[in-house]
């Protein structure tokens, strides 16, 4: 049995037509600090803007989380939007962040059988073994999180590899569909530099295998331009424009 709010990405605005589907591990938090500028009151005292529960009940009934489901209902009445990352890249993240730098696993990584400091090599293995009910969030294929059926849900997604070019990119297509101004991306929770360090990690073809099995369907559907080698090494060309091909017509 699934816990509930588990499988609710996506945050929905009441008061706009706008809906963002946030994936962990993928300027996540920056995001949402810059959607509470559009928030009509300040958020509640308590909550801290990267926390999903801010979301869910802190906004003064502003906002609330709902299921990919849901949000694949609002299309034709709502910009939906995400960003994703190089799935090899997000692994490296998630592992660093919540294994070596935190003090503690959370719930869902002590129940795959995670331990702090754990070999990678070890990690990576249980990933791949984990299935996607049982993977603690940060470890969820980005498709999961976005994705009905493996279709992706927003009509805009960029990607991190090109983010302040894609952030533009999103503002202005805010601005064409009448929504408010999004204002500039802040930095927050950013650890780790441009991703050169991931043929430290991906040292053998073994390893490329596992993670690129247990995220075959980000890198088809996000990543399908990029050779195996690139995304493994960290090595890939901007791309000069956000997905956009299942976006419906926006104003001009």
């Amino acid at each position: 049995m699934r816990v509930q709010g588990v499988s609710e990405h996506f945050i929905l605005f009441h008061n706009l037509p706008l809906i963002y589907g946030r994936v962990p591990k993928v300027a996540n938090s920056s995001v949402k600090a810059a959607l509470t500028r559009l928030l009509a009151q300040p958020p509640e005292e308590g909550y801290r803007s990267t926390a999903d529960g801010l979301w869910r009940r802190g906004t003064h009934g502003e906002t609330t989380m709902i299921s990919a489901e849901q949000a694949l209902l609002r299309r034709s009445s709502h910009f939906i939007f995400s960003f994703v990352r190089n799935p090899f890249d997000r692994l490296i993240s998630a592992y660093n962040n919540k294994l070596v730098e935190n003090d503690s696993l959370s719930t869902a990584m002590q129940r795959m059988g995670l331990e702090r400091q754990m070999a990678f090599r070890r990690f990576l293995e249980v990933v791949a073994a984990t299935a996607d009910a049982d993977l603690d969030v940060h470890l969820l294929p980005q498709s999961s999180i976005l994705c009905v059926e493996g279709v992706p849900v927003p009509g805009f997604i960029g990607q991190m590899e090109a983010m302040a070019e894609h952030w533009q990119v999103l503002r202005r297509r805010m601005r064409q569909g009448g929504l408010p101004a999004l204002g500039k991306l802040p930095s927050k929770n950013v650890r780790r530099g441009s991703g050169s360090d991931l043929s430290q990690y991906f040292s053998d073809d073994r390893l490329i295998a596992l993670a690129r099995d247990r995220y075959r369907q980000d890198v088809n559907l996000f990543y399908g331009e990029h050779q195996l080698e690139q995304l493994a090494r960290g090595q890939l060309s901007v791309t000069p424009s956000p997905l956009e091909r299942w976006n419906p017509p926006l104003p001009v």
